[in-house]
């Protein structure tokens, strides 16, 4: 039996397993770049169109176990902060790229995924200043390494610093670029982790918008159309989580229906994570140059650092 035959029943049944309990959310990262690196990954195409329904239905499960009031609440005592924050990283990022020479279309989408949430904030900026797609394959490919490495090595901190459930939730909010890996690593670090982290993730995703509308406005034109990334993506999964959140909080009856939907939720994410980790074939290894990576970790570091280093001393709470 070839590699092929062999992980098209290996894929499935490994993503079978990832819905049951004792495997845990970087258990189940970790397997999918495994097998996808490996033996290939057959059903590529497949899995990413699965992995961004099943990243947008699992959160708004979450939002089923969730109080509206608190969600509120978080959201809004972090616009302060995330207005400096997005603004310092994409300066720095624009500054690093321009450091390392590198692409400005490339530049700009790491740069801009490492501000807001990774994938979605490159797939909505991408039309917008017509990145080729070869572009926006080099920016998805250093995002989702960088995803896989932050699954494991934030929670590692985090007890290593003693890191309480909020601060945890709000450092890897701010710091960790997708949806999906945030939910992720405070999975693994408690529940109050979990909700805080959602829902500042959540938050700061909503500035997709108007930072893609400013990007637009200021960036060089002079691009032709061709070899763009088509339609940007909206993300309605954020209306739907606050739709689930109001549901069970403004009518108590729902409350056991919204913990048992938030369970599934919870399992289907580490499922969503599996497929994130088929995600990162040879191919898309290959396709990230050495400076495109650098520019991504030099400016991860010191964006995680620099929040790290003001929830430790109270700046950000």
């Amino acid at each position: 039996m070839n590699k092929t035959k062999i992980a098209k029943i290996a894929f499935p049944i490994a993503a079978l397993l990832c819905f049951f309990p004792f495997v845990s959310s970087a258990a189940a990262l970790v397997l999918g770049v495994v097998l996808a690196v490996a033996l290939g990954n057959p059903y590529v195409d497949k899995t990413r169109t699965y992995t961004h329904h099943l990243l947008s239905l699992s959160v708004i499960g979450l939002g089923a176990g969730m109080d509206l009031m608190v969600v509120g609440r978080v959201g809004l005592q972090g616009i302060g902060y995330t207005v400096v924050g997005i603004s310092f990283t994409l300066l720095l990022g624009m500054l690093i790229g321009r450091m390392l020479k590198i692409e400005r279309d490339t530049s700009t989408l790491i740069t801009v995924g490492t501000a807001i949430c990774g994938g979605s904030a490159i797939a909505a900026v991408a039309p917008t200043i017509r990145a080729k797609s070869h572009e926006v394959s080099v920016a998805l490919g250093t995002v989702f390494m960088l995803n896989a490495c932050a699954l494991v090595i934030f929670p590692w901190i985090g007890h290593l610093l003693n890191l309480t459930q909020t601060q945890f939730g709000l450092w890897s909010a701010l710091a960790i670029h997708d949806t999906s890996s945030v939910v992720g690593s405070t999975l693994q670090y408690g529940p109050e982790s979990l909700q805080v982290g959602t829902t500042v993730k959540l938050a700061r995703a909503l500035w997709i918008v108007p930072v893609t509308f400013l990007i637009g406005l200021f960036y060089f034109r002079g691009q032709k159309v061709e070899g763009g990334a088509g339609k940007a993506k909206k993300p309605w999964f954020i209306l739907g989580f606050l739709i689930a959140a109001a549901l069970v909080t403004w009518i108590p009856e729902l409350r056991p229906v919204g913990h048992v939907v938030e369970t599934v939720a919870k399992r289907a994410l580490v499922v969503t994570l599996f497929l994130i980790g088929a995600n990162l074939t040879k191919e898309t290894l290959k396709s990230v140059g050495i400076k495109p990576f650098l520019q991504g970790v030099g400016l991860w570091i010191v964006v995680a650092s620099c929040t790290l280093g003001a929830i430790l001393i109270g700046w950000i709470h």
